[in-house]
């Protein structure tokens, strides 16, 4: 099952948020306030009838009768008004996908790419309908498991899926302890859930609460009573924590429609109802949508401990979901019943951090994601798959651990609960720490982890070994060496003494000195102050000069302290004292011409922009949101120039920023920011001086970003692009010194280019190459056309291929572009070109040019070039998340070129001591101990579950009997094993004994007395 989104801002309707929480009458005073003498005379408060209507509030909902920026300014300058938003409508669309059991792995379902035969002009023109929304969105597939690679392997034994979930991560060792979920709040945002349902207990629904504008409180989809039953069921299909407290937050309708204020109102509510654990199996890619993820902060800031799903946008990487992202929730990812990663299962890094530094490590934690059963909404059970699953599964499992430790619920909070669930979590082998974070989910392990819990702070991951593969990817996949750009390694700080805290003094760099640790260079980057329950500590890491020729394993030491402000009764302050090693793979610096340096500064997405889709078939992904980074949606790019021999970097930084006689070629693929007059300067002079430079382009055409703009038919509201795929004028601007451009046509078709088979997906074609340059072209189908006038025909002869060499080869460097970057991005790749990309770089170090190139070689004098290059569209809103432009009077201009960043690199002091052998183990927590005692579960008499014993008869039996083997319970067998041949051969020894010293006579052979006959020894 899978749920697609439109979301539609809703026009002139904005979400007022305020530095505190006041009453109706404040909020409205001040309101009413910032507004006079602003020029807006007709405004009112759009009415919130729901549950929290009488309570301070922190939001309130504004309508203008007309947009009035003037307003829009008088609202945010008031003192009291914290942040001024868009308010936004979603509506969700339910789908089942029906997958053939023997259907390839490779098939692609529903696939937007499939041309459709409407001629309408107006088809091109749509309200926002993704499989990736803007905003938030269930997460829940009806049949994955069926999507997973595991499914289609063949002679692979895989795991009989249980009939229980709670059952797979043995709940019943927790409940025979008489551990229920008993007096833990648990809270489920969702669609509501019947309260009368037969599988829940009498009494246990607390609380019904609806936000939406219907007059009911039922569930009228059943994602919502699947949700609940996995966490609380006590029937049929048993939940994990059959005697918590259920409170339902009804937050979408039947008609899947729901608004951010709903969800503002009813995160209110859980702090004032002093919610302790909350799910919310919905995500979205806008981290910048502020005042949700403010209110995460908020509620996580008052202990409530959140869980979300990670999303159902695998396997492609940077695709995770918000508020699952954030430091202080809890994300879950998928996998299957054979403990392998779900295919639909969301992949990191996070993309906030994007482009200056490198993402966070998520998900936090797997589990069972995979065909999991769960309650019906008539009652009964369904089963379902998406991350949407997996997510309520932990928040079951959350709410379990939480009552089994409330008489230490002092140390419970955010953050220790998710050092207990990493600390303990299984590592699946074969899997990167982006696709399964610290692992998968241990139940009992967990337990164990929160009985002897102290307060202290962690790291996420809590070591970087660079050598490690393939979990350390893509840190593993290519050494360092001297000159390199810095690697980045952004660390998650989990701080479980308090809500607030910081880094005492600054990090500790310690070199081991018998492992050559002198010769890395580490500089940290970290908040002033730690808040909720997290930060990040940026580690970037160099090689040192004197390494620039050596060959080896270098290993040191960051050492940390974390100090939070003391509990109740505690006259000190707490302190964490917390250890990271590090440990790189360092070879001689390679030759110029194999180092390649990815342009990621000026690649824009959404958030914040609207930044439109590079193949405008796409109609079901309209938004450009990977990160557009080499680890993300050109991943598989990566992989390739890596096993080609050649080594890629990030430039983070504008051009002025690098030393181009180290590199041998610039890749600027899709590039949707513009440039600063300095860099094209710069530029001109490093290809004089020899720098290569490649170039994949997009598309872009005014009419055709009117024509792809989001039109909302309830509201009138149109969401116009800033940019086309690529932002060919500044692209232009850059290339002008050198006499290339490309044109605003759109182009898309299948042609051969040698060998190979080729697809032009949405691409641009070269408007000015010089004459003694090499243009390749193809007959290809007028796109651009196409969506304009609704008319499909082909133009010959488009170039879309060109090559240059400079007049002084041996000096000078080469300049290759390229049309369309569609054949290396992940996100829509139909065929690849990476062999067009090695062949490029060949060009570009070498000057070799393949003979297929040269036999298409085309005529300029027969080649139509435009004399009319794109200019920018009037009234785009481009320097709204420009780096490099502002806004001036009104109208654009280039900022002044920021000053490159500047490293401090740590005073190092060398440990005269050898580092550890091996960095893999467990995420060690102070004080802790695996060893608590846990009882054999005894489905009879006084070991029954509590939780279990109030139901019909027969229900644990069932139980026992639907679940005869338990995906965990291999780790029981090696201790049955080594138990029963100890037993075995404390036999022979002890007959051998006994009969030592008895008269030889004649007997039957040893081993077949021991089976058949004789004295049975006493053991």
């Amino acid at each position: 099952m899978v749920r697609d989104l439109v979301v539609r801002v809703v026009e002139n309707e904005y979400i007022i948020t305020f530095t505190g929480y006041f009453s109706a009458r404040a909020r409205h005073s001040f309101i009413t306030s910032a507004l006079h003498g602003s020029g807006v005379k007709n405004w009112g408060l759009v009415p919130r009838l729901n549950p929290a209507k009488n309570y301070p509030s922190d939001f309130e909902v504004v309508k203008l009768q007309e947009k009035s920026d003037e307003g829009l300014e008088a609202l945010e300058s008031h003192p009291n008004v914290k942040r001024v938003a868009t308010h936004k409508k979603l509506t969700r669309t339910l789908k089942y996908l029906k997958v053939k059991p023997k259907a390839s792995s490779s098939t692609v379902l529903n696939s937007p790419c499939v041309k459709t035969k409407s001629t309408s002009p107006d088809s091109w023109e749509q309200s926002f309908h993704s499989s990736r929304p803007i905003n938030r969105k269930s997460l829940s597939l009806a049949g994955a498991f069926w999507h997973s690679p595991v499914r289609h392997r063949s002679r692979n034994l895989l795991r009989a899926i249980p009939r229980q979930i709670s059952s797979a991560l043995q709940a019943e060792i927790l409940w025979s302890m008489g551990y229920t979920g008993a007096n833990v709040k648990v809270a489920i945002f969702d669609t509501g859930l019947a309260e009368d349902h037969p599988h829940f207990k009498r009494g246990r629904i607390k609380d019904r609460t609806n936000w939406t504008h219907e007059k009911t409180l039922e569930d009228g989809l059943g994602h919502g009573t699947f949700v609940a039953g996995v966490i609380s069921s006590n029937k049929d299909c048993l939940g994990f924590a059959p005697d918590a407290d259920i409170y339902v937050f009804r937050v979408f309708t039947n008609n899947q429609v729901s608004y951010t204020s709903w969800f503002l109102d009813a995160f209110n509510y859980a702090i004032l109802k002093k919610i302790n654990v909350l799910n919310l199996s919905i995500g979205g890619p806008d981290f910048m949508d502020h005042p949700f993820v403010d209110k995460v902060w908020e509620l996580t800031a008052n202990k409530v401990i959140m869980v979300s799903a990670i999303g159902n946008d695998g396997p492609l990487y940077g695709t995770l979901n918000n508020p699952a992202d954030q430091m202080d929730v809890i994300g879950v990812g998928g996998i299957n019943f054979d403990n392998q990663i779900a295919r639909f299962s969301s992949r990191g890094m996070t993309t906030w951090e994007l482009p200056f530094g490198y993402g966070r490590m998520k998900p936090d934690i797997v589990t069972y994601g995979s065909q999991v059963r769960g309650s019906a909404m008539r009652g009964g059970c369904r089963s379902l798959s998406g991350t949407s699953v997996a997510s309520p599964v932990v928040a079951g499992a959350v709410t379990l651990l939480y009552s089994a430790v409330l008489n230490r619920a002092h140390v419970v909070n955010p953050a220790s609960m998710k050092q207990a669930l990493m600390a303990s979590a299984k590592r699946l082998p074969g899997s990167n720490m982006f696709e399964q974070g610290h692992g998968k989910l241990d139940l009992v392990k967990a337990y164990q982890v929160l009985r002897s819990y102290k307060p202290q702070a962690s790291l996420s991951p809590s070591y970087v070994d660079l050598t490690e593969c393939p979990y350390m990817w893509p840190y593993c996949t290519q050494p360092m060496y001297y000159g390199a750009m810095p690697v980045i390694v952004n660390v998650t700080i989990l701080n479980g003494m308090g809500v607030s805290g910081k880094i005492l003094e600054k990090p500790l760099w310690q070199p081991y000195t018998p492992q050559f640790g002198n010769y890395i260079e580490v500089a940290f980057s970290y908040p002033t102050e730690l808040w909720p329950w997290s930060g990040y500590l940026a580690v970037s890491i160099s090689v040192s000069k004197g390494a620039a020729n050596w060959d080896g394993i270098a290993q040191g030491l960051v050492t940390l302290t974390v100090t939070s402000p003391p509990e109740d009764g505690e006259k000190s302050a707490r302190t964490s004292t917390i250890k990271l090693p590090i440990k790189a793979k360092i070879i001689p610096t390679p030759p110029r011409s194999k180092r390649v340096l990815w342009d990621q500064y000026h690649n824009l997405r959404y958030p914040p922009g609207y930044f439109p889709r590079d193949n405008l078939r796409m109609k079901n992904d309209p938004l450009d949101w990977n990160g557009d980074h080499i680890h993300t949606n050109f991943r598989d790019m990566y992989t390739h120039l890596r096993n080609s021999g050649y080594y890629v970097e990030v430039l983070g930084s504008p051009f002025t920023c690098f030393d181009a006689s180290q590199y041998g070629t610039l890749l600027i693929v899709d590039a949707e920011e513009e440039y600063f007059p300095g860099e094209v300067t710069k530029l001109k002079q490093d290809i004089d001086n020899g720098l290569s430079l490649i170039i994949f382009a997009d598309w872009y055409n005014i009419s055709v970003m009117k024509k792809v703009k989001f039109y909302d038919e309830n509201t009138r509201q149109w969401w116009m692009p800033d940019t086309g795929g690529a932002n060919i004028p500044a692209i232009n601007d850059l290339l002008s010194p050198l006499g290339m451009a490309f044109s605003d046509e759109v182009y898309e078709g299948e042609f051969t280019l040698g060998e190979h088979e080729m697809y032009y997906a949405s691409g641009t074609s070269i408007a000015k190459f010089p004459e003694d340059g090499l243009l390749i072209t193809q007959s290809l189908k007028d796109q651009g056309y196409e969506v304009v006038k609704g008319e499909s025909i082909t133009a010959d002869k488009v170039p879309i291929l060109g090559l240059h060499e400079g007049k002084s080869p041996s000096r000078q460097g080469r300049v290759a572009l390229y049309g369309d970057s569609n054949c290396l991005d992940n996100s829509h790749i139909q065929k690849d070109c990476y062999w067009l990309l090695s062949a490029l770089l060949e060009f570009t170090a070498h000057g070799q040019i393949p003979p297929s190139f040269t036999e298409k070689k085309a005529d300029h004098k027969t080649i139509l070039l435009k004399n009319d290059l794109p200019e920018r569209m009037e009234g785009n809103h481009l320097h709204r998340y420009s780096k490099v432009l502002e806004n001036h009077l009104g109208a654009q201009r280039s900022r002044p070129l920021p000053a490159c960043p500047h490293l401090v690199w740590a005073a190092p002091s060398p440990l005269n001591t050898s580092a550890p052998s091996n960095l893999v183990q467990h995420q060690k927590l102070l004080s802790i101990s695996y060893d608590v005692n846990l009882p054999l579960v005894n489905p009879a008499g006084e070991g029954h579950p509590q939780g279990i014993r109030d139901s019909p008869a027969g229900t644990w039996e069932k139980l026992k009997a639907s679940n005869p083997r338990t995906p965990d319970g291999a780790t029981v067998y090696p201790y049955l094993a080594f138990m029963g041949t100890a037993l075995v051969l404390l036999f022979v020894v002890n007959h051998m004994y006994k009969n030592k010293t008895r008269p030889r006579r004649k007997k039957p052979p040893r081993l077949r007395k021991m089976l058949f006959g004789g004295r049975v020894p006493g053991v």
